[in-house]
């Protein structure tokens, strides 16, 4: 389990460890530099003979190139009944090809420590690679192989689907997730973008690998892609390579489908029902415009204004003034035809009225009242200040011009990015917040415990609201109840952890729990197998659930048996690395290397003490106790049995195992939250492979205080792989 865990001690510690700063200087910071004038690079494009388009950026800055290949159809191109069709379809694409299998894809990226990636979106899918200037040319060889030939594997496309459905199963019990899925579908009603484009538990077994091949040969074509080489090349070089590889590719023709207009917004209350819970998520918002509207400019500064990076009205209200949350803000997301804007917090049930009286009061302050200079010139200085940033990679860049290519916006608009910005003036705020944020036609979801909170909202303001038992939720009705007779609801959540006991253990509970602790050692590969690990060398991409948004970071986790790790995330805010040597524990961010805080450093220490391999040896070897507990029900409803293990200077540990295979499924246990809490923990582990001769969990997924918190999917994992020396040794 350490590999799911170190990535969370990552975002979960990092706040406490900057909050141990004391003595805050209270004098007003110094004024921000005068910003340095900003070019965009220079840029070509070319058109094949085939239609294919290509944006190249020469960056001769750092020796790597970017290649993104963008396909104009993705989630809402889907069947209304098959939701999740591009999305599965993506995933699959480079798990083997014609010609080259899985392994063979990601062993050779690997080995020019390169990445390559695949997915798809609401409107669009796309294969990406970024190498080293020498590998440019296989690069090419391996994104247009991906995107042409994919194999679809009946075995991987079956991966593919368990994955995504434990996914939905851990995000069903998301207060988070709900509330943004179901305010998708108020704001976008029947519309393609008002499903949700990963799928639902009711599709995802459906689709078939017919489907799969008849979506990407209907849409993945020349004609209908888009494709950007930035980096380390000349124009020649990368017209040529382009030429090689996709000059072939035969044009088709292309249909795609009309989606029709968005409803037009229509004040709607919708109360999901989580009994039990303690907070309540609130979204409020309605539509807003396309990314290519000419108003898009001024009503990204509104928005922010209301509720963004730069000013925030609403954290200033809601956390600062009567605090009543911990973080609010509002968001203006674009696509393709349409865009929302959404506003979002969450705060105690006692308050859900009051935090959405607040709310929905600044949507109509922003049309009432003219804005001031001073907030929207944080707004200003904030957006202007961060473009930079967002151009100083090739991958960055080559996702700039995508972007304005995709949505048909002039690219001459990047020369000028901080010049618009900064025209845009009160009076424009004022216009377009009279023209697109109606009060009176809000939608808002509310998620939490109904009996806590619904007898506050006629007083708020709100007396017509609809309630929906979580369990009955169905986004396919119109009244979002799930038909008497449609099908089961969703399975349950995994139930709470079984008290320790008090006193000591029976001895058949004694022999029971050694019993069970075997079993799942020979389900994992045997004693001798764990015993003769020594190393391991991981890659994943974990998901973290934050309060701005899920965060996917690509990960990589070296582990030296039997107290050393080092875990390096990749994010695109920078690097960084944890490494726990033995007792000592030192961190390297974009800020430099610098000693982990205690707090920190214990949860380091307790990671390797629960780490699943040598937790089961030690009680093979009678170095701690193992003691059965009451079964417990899994989140597929499966009865599975619990075993404490305790001992050994180590906190104790709840280990999950199933009952017929043998295998341990996850662990439960406590780590130090807020104020000196201590918060349970859950680890699930799913998609277990063989990895010479040893049982690897390639899925996993975390709940504190049971709230998902992170997801991670294995890429590659090697065991006794040679480790660099001086690996573990904090820089001096």
């Amino acid at each position: 389990g350490r590999l799911a865990t170190l990535v969370l001690l990552a975002a979960a510690l990092a706040a406490p460890a900057r909050a141990q700063v004391a003595d805050w200087p209270s004098e007003r910071p110094p004024a921000p530099l005068v910003a340095h004038e900003v070019h965009f690079p220079p840029y070509e494009m070319r058109t094949l003979d085939n239609g294919l388009r290509i944006v190249i950026v020469p960056h001769h800055e750092e020796p790597a190139v970017s290649l993104r290949l963008l396909i104009e159809a993705g989630g809402a191109q889907d069947s209304p009944r098959k939701p999740g069709v591009a999305n599965l379809m993506a995933s699959v694409m480079d798990q083997g090809t014609a010609t080259r299998s899985a392994e063979d894809i990601q062993r050779t990226i690997d080995d020019i420590g390169g990445a390559l990636g695949v997915g798809a979106g609401t409107d669009l899918s796309f294969v990406n690679a970024v190498v080293m200037k020498p590998d440019f040319d296989l690069a090419l060889d391996l994104v247009s192989d991906v995107a042409r030939n994919a194999a679809f594997a009946p075995q991987e496309i079956e991966r593919q689907r368990r994955q995504l459905l434990s996914s939905l199963r851990v995000s069903r019990d998301d207060p988070e997730y709900i509330a943004d899925t179901v305010f998708d579908r108020l704001v976008y009603g029947f519309h393609p973008y008002g499903r949700p484009s990963s799928g639902t538990a009711e599709s995802i077994p459906t689709i078939t690998r017919d489907d799969l091949v008849a979506f990407h040969d209907r849409y993945f074509a020349p004609n209908n892609a888009i494709l950007a080489i930035v980096g380390d090349v000349t124009t020649e070089e990368a017209l040529a390579g382009a030429v090689r590889v996709f000059g072939n590719w035969p044009r088709r023709d292309v249909d795609l489908p009309d989606m029709g207009e968005p409803p037009p917004p229509t004040r709607r209350v919708v109360v999901i029902d989580r009994p039990g819970a303690v907070q309540t998520e609130i979204r409020v918002g309605l539509i807003g415009v396309p990314r290519r509207s000419p108003d898009y400019m001024a009503l990204n500064l509104a928005i922010k204004v209301l509720g963004g990076e730069g000013a925030n009205r609403l954290q200033r209200v809601l956390r600062s003034e009567r605090g009543l949350t911990y973080g609010a803000s509002a968001d203006f997301d674009t696509l393709r035809q349409s865009g929302d804007i959404e506003a979002q917090t969450n705060t105690r049930s006692s308050a859900t009225g009051e935090a959405l009286r607040v709310i929905v009061d600044e949507f109509s302050r922003l049309r009432r009242e003219r804005v001031n200079r001073a907030e929207l010139e944080g707004a200003q200085d904030y957006l202007a200040g961060s473009f930079p940033l967002t151009i100083e990679t090739p991958s960055q860049i080559a996702l700039q011009i995508l972007n304005h290519v995709f949505y048909g916006i002039d690219l001459k608009n990047l020369d000028d990015f901080p010049e618009r910005v900064n025209a845009v003036t009160p009076g424009d705020i004022q216009r377009v917040a009279e023209k697109y944020v109606q009060p009176d036609r809000l939608s808002i979801v509310l998620v939490g415990d109904a009996d806590q909170f619904v007898s506050q909202l006629k007083g708020a303001g709100f007396d017509r609201y609809e309630r929906v038992s979580l369990d009955q939720l169905d986004l396919d009705q119109p009244d979002l109840k799930r038909v008497p007779g449609g099908g089961p609801a969703p399975p349950a959540p995994v139930a709470a952890a079984p008290a320790a006991a008090a006193t000591a253990a029976s001895p058949g509970a004694t022999a029971r729990g050694r019993e069970l602790i075997e079993r799942a050692i020979a389900a994992k590969g045997g004693v001798d197998a764990l015993r003769a690990i020594r190393t391991v060398k991981a890659t994943a991409t974990t998901t973290l659930s934050m309060p701005q948004g899920p965060i996917a970071v690509e990960t990589t986790t070296y582990i030296a048996y039997p107290d050393r790790f080092r875990v390096e995330a990749r994010s695109p805010s920078g690097t960084l690395v944890q490494v726990y040597d033995a007792g000592q524990a030192w961190l390297r961010d974009p800020n430099g290397v610098r000693e982990a805080p205690t707090a920190m450093r214990d949860e380091f220490a307790a990671s390797v003490a629960r780490d699943l391999v040598p937790l089961l040896l030690r009680v093979h070897d009678g170095q701690a106790e193992a003691h059965a507990l009451p079964d417990v029900t899994g989140e597929t409803g499966r009865t599975l049995s619990a075993v404490e293990v305790s001992g050994a200077g180590a906190d104790p540990v709840t280990v999950l195992i199933d009952p017929g295979s043998g295998q341990a499924v996850g662990e439960r246990y406590t780590m130090s939250g807020p104020n000196g809490s201590r918060d349970e923990v859950e680890e699930i582990y799913a998609d277990y492979r063989a990895v010479d001769g040893v049982q690897v969990p390639f899925s996993a997924v975390v709940r504190r205080q049971g709230t998902a918190i992170l997801q991670r999917a294995l890429h590659t994992f090697e065991l006794n792989a040679p480790l660099a020396p001086g690996l573990f040794t904090k820089p001096s």
